[in-house]
């Protein structure tokens, strides 16, 4: 088949969940021998190559800067990149049997579906989160309604849409989906096998961008407190962002410069390696569309902290101390005291993590989604 997959990010040029499972998804598409295009932003230099060996990655718009400096996404470059798309789809309408695109930044969609014909591409959105009416409002102020209307309007255009975690599947059906959607669990790339912990180190971890919905500067309160407890704990904020101030500055208001650090980003290698030794995962975000760390965690036998929330979806991937612990939010006491289950519970809770891990490895592998996702495209296609 000849698949058009459409993202304004790259992985590695910038990093996040929904740029790996495009980046993974092109790849795998195209060891399976389909013919993949991949529509995005520059994010690489003039006369370099993107890097995505055997699959044709076409820049429909200009380097930009994505996101303002408090975090949130610009207006401008969803606009330069849903005008570049629906150019290049006019110029190469017939070329595609598929077109397999993000929701979110909407525009791209929205052309998308504008151009698509009877007889034409089968068009594919996947909707990693649906905002609430609450998140509009608290993102965009008084022009939420805005975003909130645009939103729906993509949801209601004829389309094949996957979700990641039941959460957001049911929120989409609310805004009147023509279809039911699909719910992809698996976007982990590694190896499946149960694996063998490592015996726990005393430091709690977070990795992630560095921005509000992450509550990444929660962290040092809550390990100051743990520490209270058991001297030898320890945290280690890896990420940047526009918190990395508002973590940096906690550590200093809570005099906790000796038990936290925030050594921003770090190589892959590194990374891992720390997780693998850590005590647990702690992911405070507040807003999460599915939570591959806490799936990568556990694939190496580390259990994990989530909070509750009406916006995460990545208490989905917690069973309760089996794998980790959901706090019910993320004050300081609620995280300490989940850190200091993960280290009352020991070894067992690791080994316990490890099995999880094996039990639902197939299901939360990228293989068996795309199994779903080829099973999707070819459905309209068998039919005609």
């Amino acid at each position: 088949m000849r698949i058009c997959l459409i993202y304004d990010c790259l992985y590695p040029h910038t990093i996040g969940g929904a740029e790996r499972w495009y980046r993974n998804l092109a790849e795998r598409l195209r060891d399976e021998g389909h013919e993949v295009t991949y529509l995005t932003l520059r994010q690489w230099g003039r006369g370099e190559h993107p890097g995505v060996e055997g699959v044709e990655v076409v820049a429909v718009g200009p380097r930009m800067a994505l996101y303002g400096p408090d975090g949130t996404r610009r207006i401008l470059p969803p606009l330069v990149f849903g005008s570049g798309v629906l150019w290049h789809l006019l110029r190469h309408l017939r070329c595609f049997d598929v077109v397999h695109t993000a929701s979110f930044p909407y525009f791209s969609l929205l052309a998308c579906a504008a151009l698509r014909r009877p007889g034409g591409y089968t068009l594919v959105a996947d909707w990693p989160e649906v905002w609430s009416s609450t998140y509009w409002r608290e993102y965009l102020g008084h022009l939420g309604w805005v975003g909130e209307a645009v939103q729906r309007l993509c949801a209601r255009a004829r389309q094949r849409a996957f979700c990641f975690s039941d959460l957001h599947a049911e929120r989409l059906r609310a805004l009147g989906l023509r279809s039911e959607p699909t719910v992809l669990r698996g976007l982990w790339a590694g190896a499946l096998d149960r694996p063998d912990p490592q015996p726990a180190g005393s430091v709690a971890v977070f990795a992630g961008r560095l921005i509000p919905e992450k509550q990444a500067p929660a962290l040092v309160g809550a390990v100051a407190l743990a520490a209270a407890s058991r001297p030898e704990l320890r945290g280690v904020i890896y990420g940047d962002g526009p918190d990395r101030e508002t973590v940096r500055a906690e550590i200093e208001a809570h005099g906790v410069a000796h038990l936290v650090s925030s050594p921003g980003f770090v190589d892959r290698d590194e990374l891992e390696e720390a997780l693998g030794q850590a005590l647990c995962l702690v992911l405070p975000s507040r807003r999460e569309g599915y939570g591959l760390i806490v799936v990568e965690a556990a694939s190496m036998g580390v259990p994990s902290v989530v909070v509750a929330g009406p916006d995460n979806a990545a208490v989905e991937l917690i069973e309760e101390g089996v794998n980790g612990f959901v706090a019910p939010s993320a004050g300081a006491e609620d995280l300490a005291a989940a850190i200091l289950a993960v280290a009352e519970a020991g070894p067992a809770l690791r080994q316990s993590t490890a099995a999880w891990f094996g039990a639902h490895s197939e299901e939360l592998s990228l293989g068996h989604s795309l199994t779903q996702v080829l099973e999707v495209y070819r459905g309209p296609r068998a039919r005609r």
